[in-house]
């Protein structure tokens, strides 16, 4: 079967299920790609390949990772040539780590340009994830976030079609997570006068 955004009115039995609107929230317990790319929630059908992929894909987060998910920071957009010191430089000023990772290619041990910090207490890893989102290092702008994989019921990588960022070249568009906070859009009274 192939879905489209052009279903009109047809009734179409879709091969997943799709939560209700009030079931999101801005800082969502669950994930949803539909509502991921949804600006406003109104969105019924995927807009895009990406999502399809997300809804039809099955992903279980990794067992072997380990720590406490609600202190560990993601974060990306680093600088091929910024290594694993260097971040675990930066991050330990504000508070102390139980451990810092800078994800590498299996087959090169190039760096991927993500890594994730795990602090001993919650309340640094809340402070580091305020005062370092948006920092330069070594040239580049790096997001920070909290780590979503174990987090968020659901969850669906990148690769699999998911996760909150997209590109407009290729087409996907999702608003959420900590880089476009998801707004409902505001109606006032000049919108409906002519």
């Amino acid at each position: 079967m192939s879905l489209s955004t052009e279903m009109g009115d047809k009734d179409v039995k879709l091969p997943y299920k799709l939560p209700t609107f009030h079931d999101w929230q801005p800082h969502a317990s669950f994930y949803h790609p539909l509502y991921a790319g949804s600006i406003d929630g109104t969105d019924v059908y995927p807009h895009d390949k990406a999502v399809i992929r997300a809804m039809l894909s099955t992903y279980r987060p990794n067992k072997n990772v380990t720590g406490d998910q609600s202190k560990t920071l993601f974060v990306a957009r680093l600088s091929k040539d910024t290594g694993e010191d260097e971040v675990q430089k930066i991050f330990e000023k504000y508070g102390h780590l139980e451990k810092c990772r800078l994800i590498r290619d299996f087959v090169t041990g190039f760096s991927k340009g993500y890594a994730f910090v795990e602090y001993k207490k919650k309340k640094d890893a809340l402070y580091a994830a305020r005062e370092t989102h948006q920092m330069n290092i070594n040239g580049r702008q790096i997001l920070v976030d909290f780590e979503c994989e174990r987090n968020l019921e659901g969850w669906k990588p990148r690769r699999f079609g998911g996760g909150f960022g997209g590109k407009k070249e290729s087409g996907q568009l999702r608003f959420g997570g900590i880089d476009r906070p998801f707004r409902r859009p505001l109606w006032t009274s000049k919108c409906n006068s002519f």
